[in-house]
């Protein structure tokens, strides 16, 4: 597009690329007037946590109004499920929330087990808990990091970073990936716990619970980190549910939703955990709720380990949507033929449509799926927490400071993929 002055006193105040009709209604007045000034936050800026484009109206290091501009990451992925089967379907979805690919997989194939009625033996449920745990872990030590970076504190990064290396490790024994595994499949997981799985995650849990203390330590009662953060970003209750929020960015505003309470899935319901929540809905709160969530998933990792010792199938024996066993293949001609059949053709859904949510890192991540009768579905469609929350931007920045609006994106830890799929 063009470059075109916009009609200023001032014309060289600030240039907009494209039709300057285009931001009435988004900005203010003001902007018009030369009042105010517009200013581009990103889209390659650090602290906006991806390719994320924010259209800042300023006056002065005062926000008047924050444009979030989405879109850089599109990647087609919900068009891209409707032209696979069922089951290969599953590796797409690693790449939207690509911090915690486990609960994009969990979605869709809760999805797809209520469309078909496929059950789920009681390990595999177990087994997803523990992987959902694990990577809940994971992706908030990625969000501590970052915006503990964003805001000056450099050590927590690398300390972060430091413990969600094991975490990966242990993922990596279940799939053989340190991130886009596609361990889930429809039915179960895609193989069960390995003999070393064990004994790691026994390791883990021994040590991880120092390293929070140290991160809480550092930041907890830190007088930068609380000036910074504490009355910043606010959002109150009524608020943050009518602009869709949900994970500990609504909690942080004491709203009691979490989907692991309120409509268990896998199990959940077996296992005993708090659901944190704060008191003022600022930067501080969503910080607090996120750090004690990890001590909330050593819990249930703790229960989770009691219970391993049980032995059983990690997959539905359903031959009319699960392959057969792979020590199968050279002995039955059966099974070589079914399995050709559903990693060629795949299996048939029926027309009707199912919707299936979870709690992610990051909120409610939610799969909507129809099927057409045969064996790729008519639409696919996911409601992802970061889309939602990147909305809420303006709300929550007007009024604050440039520095503020860095703090304010990390405190809803938004991923990019999420949004943009």
């Amino acid at each position: 597009m063009a470059v075109v002055e916009t009609p200023t006193s001032a014309p060289d105040a600030y240039r907009w690329e494209g039709n300057i009709e285009e931001l009435r209604g988004l900005v203010s007045e003001r902007a018009f007037t030369g009042e105010t000034m517009l200013l581009n936050m990103g889209p390659h800026h650090p602290s906006t946590h991806g390719v994320l484009r924010v259209l800042l109206e300023l006056d002065g290091e005062q926000i008047v109004n924050a444009v979030p501009d989405v879109g850089f990451l599109h990647t087609g992925i919900e068009k891209t499920i409707e032209s696979k089967t069922y089951e290969k379907g599953v590796t797409a979805t690693d790449r939207m929330d690509y911090l915690s690919p486990l609960s994009n997989n969990m979605a869709f194939c809760l999805a797809v087990e209520k469309l078909v009625d496929l059950d789920v033996p009681p390990r595999a449920q177990l087994i997803r808990v523990v992987c959902l745990e694990l990577q809940r872990i994971a992706s908030h030590l990625v969000w501590l990091g970052t915006h503990a970076i964003d805001l000056g504190a450099m050590s927590v990064l690398l300390y972060a970073f430091r413990e969600r290396e094991k975490v990966l490790d242990m993922l990596e024994m279940l799939s053989g990936q340190r991130m886009m595994g596609s361990y889930f499949r429809p039915g179960g997981v895609w193989r069960d716990i390995t003999p070393d799985f064990k004994p790691t995650l026994v390791n883990f849990l021994g040590e991880f619970p120092r390293a929070v203390e140290d991160y809480q330590r550092l930041l907890e009662k830190n007088p930068i980190w609380v000036d910074r953060t504490q009355g910043v970003g606010v959002i109150e209750p009524d608020r943050a549910l009518a602009w869709g929020m949900s994970g500990p960015t609504l909690r942080g505003s004491g709203v009691n939703w979490d989907l692991r309470k309120s409509m268990p899935y896998s199990g959940y319901e077996q296992f005993t955990f708090n659901v944190p929540l704060g008191e003022h809905g600022d930067v501080y709160d969503r910080f607090m709720c996120r750090i004690l969530e990890l001590w909330e998933s050593m819990k249930i990792l703790h229960q989770a380990l009691e219970r391993l010792e049980d032995k059983g199938p990690f997959r539905s024996d359903n031959r009319k949507f699960v392959p057969p066993p792979r020590s199968e293949l050279g002995q039955s001609m059966e099974a070589v033929i079914h399995h050709f059949k559903l990693w060629t053709s795949g299996f048939d859904a029926p027309d009707e449509e199912v919707y299936a949510a979870v709690e992610s890192p990051r909120g409610e991540i939610g799969c909507y799926l129809h099927g057409t009768g045969g064996n790729m579905p008519r639409r696919v469609h996911f409601k992802t927490p970061s889309f939602m929350h990147i909305s809420s931007l303006p709300l929550l920045t007007q009024g604050h400071f440039i520095a503020d609006l860095v703090a304010i994106i990390g405190s809803v830890d938004i991923v990019l993929g999420d949004c943009d799929r």
